[in-house]
This record gives C-alpha cells, structure tokens and sequence, in this order.
C-alpha cells in the first residue's frame, strides 16, 4: 500500500468535540493524487511509486517531462529541419550511385526507387516523438508536484492508478511534513529565544544582542552549531501523530487535529503513522514467510 498522499493546506479552523469543546483542526486539500511511476526491489533496489499531485499547463511543461508520462511528443522544428537536410543528402547520394551504375532509363527508374525508399525513412522518423512514449498506456498530467512515498506490504499500484482520500479513515493518527513560513534573516531572539541582555549598567545600546561567543584561548575558535542570528523558516518540518478528525471523500478533504507547517495553500505530505507501517511491515513479512 501507499504510505502517503500529497495535499495542500486550506487553512484552520475549529470545530466541537461531543462534550462540546472546541478542537482547533487545519483542513487540508488531500488529492487526487495519480500514479506516476513505479519502483521494484528487482529493478531499483527498493519499492516506491511516484505520485502526481495538481494541474499544470502543458505549455508550461517540459519535452523530458511530458515523455515521462506518456504524451505525445509532436517534431520540433529543429527535429523537421534535419530530417529534410537528411533526405536530401539521402536522395542526392541515391542518384549519383544510380548515374554510375545504369544508364538514363534505369538511372530514372532508380531515382524513382530511391524517392520512394526516402519518403518511406522520412515518415519513419516522422514518428519518432510517438515513439518516445514512457510509462503509462495513457498521458497523464502535467501535474503541479512530483513525489515518491513509499510501498509498504508487498500491494503495488498500477501506473495511472488514483489515490484518493479514502486511504485515510477517522481516528488515524499521520505524519504531516511541510516546509515552514519563511521569516528572512532573525536575531537571536527571535530565531531561538534568546532573553536578551541587561538594559542597564552601560548596556543600553546591546540588548538584543547575542553576547560572547568565543570560548576563549582554548580551544581558540568558535565551535560548530552555536546559535547565532541567520535565515529562520522555510525548513523541511514534520508534525508527528496527529489525529484524522473528519475526512471527507466527495470533497477531498481532511480535518486533522492541530496545526500543520507552511502556509495556506502550500503542498503537504499526509504520512501514515510510522507504527501503522511497521505493522503494515510485519504482515507482509508474515504472508511471505506463509506462502515459502
């Protein structure tokens, strides 16, 4: 099975448990999400599937990408030009061995033959873009987002396949890994809580400030991972065990418990619950060892 789907974060709100109390919930845009690719143990090491997740404009796609899942590549221009010069290489040379081997009626029915051959190799390579056809039978997408969960118990989706919410029920606990709000360049106090020093005794002008952070003659530099002021935010962060308050099918949409990293409408990964996989984990292993 899949162990996650890709989202996107609407926004927060709250709602009210069965005693009444209110629960602050973040509802998040879960899917559809469509079956890229997938990957084997015996051919990549390891067992994934990529997912697509969002519309995107073909235009604004690119030739490797569109190959990739499955459309269509019509010849560029590029591709249209050299095919000509080719021919006309091609033809050029079928005539001057036709001229040296027979004479004028043979040399034409030659050329005649060789025109024949190279319109014939012209639509071969005419071709050529529906050739270069990947993955699916079927294009898919261009899609916004393309991410790779892992397999877990030995079920292995087809390529096309959808995944929708309802892999998710109410009550689960998951994962949910976003990239947190950008907040620029910070001081100490605000990037790690720093308190700050006196505002007194000749120090007016330095109370934000992080302070000494030399550790003296020995060892004579500054040690490595000390907190100091930089770039705060738009980190990879991920929120474990929250829990699945409503989940909504027809819509798409999930209501989990608690706040989620990034800001409305950013793309989310919705992860089972690292317990859930390692059963998941042991039942397959279960079933291998049962069927050897």
């Amino acid at each position: 099975m899949l162990s996650g789907l890709l989202g996107r974060k609407v926004g927060m709100t709250q709602v009210f448990g069965p005693n009444g109390a209110a629960i602050p919930v973040t509802v998040i845009e879960a899917g559809p999400c469509v079956v890229t690719q997938v990957r084997t143990m015996a051919k990549d090491g390891y067992e994934a599937a990529q997912i697509g997740f969002g519309e995107k404009k073909v235009a604004r796609e690119t030739r490797p990408m569109l190959g990739h899942l499955g459309h269509t590549l019509p010849v560029t221009q590029r591709q249209r030009d050299q095919q000509q010069r080719e021919g006309a290489k091609a033809r050029q040379e079928a005539r001057r061995k036709a001229a040296e081997k027979a004479e004028t009626t043979e040399s034409a029915g030659a050329e005649t033959a060789a025109d024949e051959a190279e319109t014939a190799d012209a639509k071969d390579k005419s071709r050529q873009g529906s050739r270069r056809r990947r993955g699916a039978s079927q294009a898919m997408g261009p899609f916004q987002l393309l991410r790779e969960v892992k397999l877990v118990g030995g079920d292995q989706p087809e390529v096309g396949a959808v995944v929708k919410v309802d892999m998710f029920s109410e009550g689960e606990q998951v994962d949910l890994i976003g990239t947190s709000k950008g907040k620029g360049f910070a001081g100490v106090m605000k990037r790690h809580g720093f308190h700050g020093g006196p505002r007194t005794h000749g120090q007016s002008d330095r109370a934000r400030r992080p302070g000494s952070i030399g550790p003296g003659t020995t060892p004579g530099r500054v040690y490595k991972g000390t907190r100091m002021a930089g770039r705060m935010g738009n980190e990879r962060v991920t929120v474990k065990a929250l829990e699945i308050v409503q989940a909504d099918p027809e819509r798409n949409l999930l209501v989990i418990k608690g706040s989620v990293p990034g800001p409305n409408g950013g793309i989310v990964l919705i992860r089972k619950s690292a317990d859930q996989l390692a059963l998941a984990a042991r039942g397959a292993a279960a079933a291998a060892q049962q069927r050897a």
